[in-house]
């Protein structure tokens, strides 16, 4: 597995909050995956990251496979392979092995309820489009959530080969790979766990969350990810929210060369950070080591690169949540 741009510290040395994800990872998940030792850098980052995708992915009482069915659908509509591929591993390992299949072949499942899920989870990239709202409860809604950001951090982060020469799209791999993750993925999880490590706030948590721990851990990751576009002035960040409302998911056809258009009438000191940002939103393994070069001229540090991305996630994730907000008034 290797890293975009840059490789985070090993997970041994990590300290503080970030060594208390890392210990929550291993305890319900499989470890500190490369997903969130990418997010290291940015410990509040991280820990609401894992906080959303524990409480929404990993606890409660919905169906996990119909969790993992959402996880892996919504990567495919994102175009993200890594997450395709790693979630499709988890549908094997909960015994799953020809809805996974199908999902990594880009295909539709056989039964109707998982039809109706896929369908749903696919129509959320564009939601504007598709009129699109959520049956579904906190945990199924909290997931969908959750893989918007990740997909895109994942991406734009992240090489897309989960294992040495895409090992993992084999089918056998995935299976063989899937029993060995068989027990962690099966055990039951208490939620409310990953609230601990993130800040409690006093804003009323969506409608759609009800009560659940998921929506807190929503606007715990919406507020962290927010505030990374301190890094942008006003016009930048109008850019990208903007943007975001008008095009509604549409994926460019050539991500570089729209976004340059894109930031022509952004100051010149922010361009190439809006130009990243807006990739993070809507194509980002179209950032390319050139962006990222030309930024860190006046940003060098890793945790800023992961922020503007984490800014560029977070912008397009709340314009699917606030396609669940107007219905919900």
């Amino acid at each position: 597995m290797t890293y975009r741009f840059f490789t985070p510290n090993p997970a041994k040395a990590a300290t503080g909050l970030t060594a208390e994800v890392y210990r929550q990872l291993w305890d319900d998940f499989i470890g500190p995956v490369p997903t969130f030792q990418a997010l290291s850098p940015v410990p509040e980052v991280l820990a609401a990251t894992w906080a959303l995708m524990r409480e929404a992915l990993l606890a409660g009482d919905a169906s996990r496979v119909d969790r993992e069915l959402v996880a892996s659908t919504v990567s495919r509509a994102n175009r993200c392979r890594f997450c395709v591929d790693a979630h499709v591993m988890l549908l094997h390992a909960l015994g799953e092995h020809a809805l996974g299949e199908v999902i990594a072949q880009g295909g539709t499942p056989p039964e109707p309820r998982h039809a109706d899920l896929a369908r749903w989870a696919e129509a959320s990239r564009s939601p504007k489009a598709a009129g699109w709202t959520s049956p579904y409860g906190p945990e199924v809604t909290g997931t969908l959530l959750a893989f918007h950001f990740i997909n895109r951090i994942v991406s734009a982060l992240l090489d897309p080969d989960l294992l040495p020469g895409g090992l993992q799209r084999s089918p056998l791999v995935r299976s063989v790979g899937g029993r060995l993750y068989a027990k962690t993925a099966r055990g039951p999880k208490e939620p409310g766990r990953g609230l601990s490590l993130v800040d409690a706030d006093t804003t009323a948590p969506p409608a759609w969350a009800g009560d659940s721990p998921v929506g807190v851990a929503y606007v715990a990751l919406r507020n962290a990810a927010t505030q990374c576009g301190d890094l942008l002035g006003d016009v930048a960040r109008q850019t990208v929210t903007a943007t975001v409302r008008w095009e509604d998911g549409r994926y460019p056809a050539r991500p570089s060369d729209w976004a340059v258009d894109l930031v022509r009438d952004v100051p010149g000191t922010d361009r190439v950070g809006t130009r990243i940002a807006l990739l993070a939103a809507f194509a980002p393994s179209a950032i390319s080591v050139g962006d990222v070069a030309l930024w860190r001229l006046s940003h060098p540090a890793d945790a800023d690169l992961v922020r503007l991305v984490a800014y560029g996630a977070i912008t397009a994730t709340d314009h699917v949540a606030q396609a669940l907000a107007s219905a919900h008034l």
